[in-house]
């Protein structure tokens, strides 16, 4: 009885949270064609810099969207457009991220010692096969592949900002797909293996997935947990995993993205707004982390995928029709 209730809560909730979502994105691309036929107006009410309220908004929406397997990166290009903002762009969605990973060091803390400290005893013992060893190098291995990737972005499209992998229409298709893959993994692998499980494979297969994160509307969190699945972890292990393999590769870019809006001046980001967005992203994302645990640790991925289906969908309806 009580597990009936609790699955009738979360489709309550669930629905809800679709319902809110289809008139939130209706309403604000409705808005959006109205202003598309008056560039003029449009121009002139378009704000120059990011505030601190703004700031808030996009940490929250960093926040709750980075571990959640959803796509930060859509919502960041998605939700500012709905309402009317400028576009934050890779810099600035990279450097909010930077509050996501002091979330993830302050959850995973035990984690992160205890990888450390084991791949440390495994050197000084030379036990190559003991499971820290293993996770530590498969952590290491699994960053470079989007490290390599991001690299070739910044070499070869030097206005990533305003490539089509960036559209609207390209989130929408990615989150499509994804969803169709996430959907996949939870139909047919057996999600049996843990934590104390993996190995340097799991590691580096996991990492050439979170590579495609690069196309937002993929999802960091969701590519890898999805890859997870398919080699049978559990959703908990996947999820687990998934955020201690990215904490090297979005601390890297976001000190990256931070170095360039320093040396920029901040022209369009002020140091207030910085501030806020971080803390913001920061304090959401360890709800966000605590909360996607609990619930893996009891429930399957379907909310998930019905609701990047429906993301999805609805944005690249809309984007026809405009």
């Amino acid at each position: 009885m009580l597990k009936k209730k609790q699955q009738r809560h979360w489709f309550e909730f669930s629905s809800m949270v679709a319902l809110g979502l289809v008139l939130f994105l209706l309403i604000s691309f409705w808005h959006l064609r109205i202003n598309a036929a008056t560039p003029e107006n449009k121009l002139a009410i378009a704000p120059v810099q990011f505030n601190w309220f703004q700031g808030i908004i996009l940490g929250l929406v960093q926040g709750l969207t980075e571990f959640i397997p959803i796509s930060s990166t859509a919502h960041l290009k998605v939700i500012p457009v709905a309402l009317g903002w400028p576009d934050p762009g890779v810099a600035l969605t990279a450097v909010i991220q930077l509050g996501s990973i002091v979330a993830v060091l302050g959850y995973f803390w035990q984690d992160l010692r205890q990888v450390i400290g084991g791949a440390w005893q495994a050197w000084q013992q030379k036990d190559w096969q003991k499971q820290e060893w293993r996770m530590f190098w498969g952590i290491v291995w699994g960053t470079f592949p989007i490290l390599c990737v991001g690299l070739l972005l910044k070499i070869f499209v030097p206005n990533y900002d305003a490539s089509p992998l960036r559209s609207l229409t390209a989130i929408a298709i990615a989150s499509i797909v994804m969803a169709i893959l996430l959907a996949l993994a939870e139909r047919y692998p057996r999600h049996q293996r843990a934590f104390d499980q993996l190995s340097l494979k799991d590691g580096i297969l996991m990492g050439c997935a979170q590579a495609l994160a690069v196309i937002p509307g993929v999802s960091r969190s969701g590519s890898t947990i999805t890859a997870g699945l398919f080699m049978n972890l559990d959703r908990a292990t996947a999820a687990r995993f998934s955020f201690l393999l990215g904490i090297p590769a979005i601390t890297i870019a976001g000190l990256v993205e931070f170095q360039g809006l320093v040396s920029g001046g901040l022209t369009t980001v002020p140091p207030l707004t910085l501030i806020v967005s971080l803390i913001s992203s920061a304090v959401f994302s360890y709800l966000a982390i605590a909360w996607l645990i609990q619930f893996l640790q009891k429930h399957q991925t379907w909310v998930f995928v019905w609701y990047r289906l429906g993301f999805g969908m609805i944005i690249l309806a809309l984007t026809l029709l405009r």
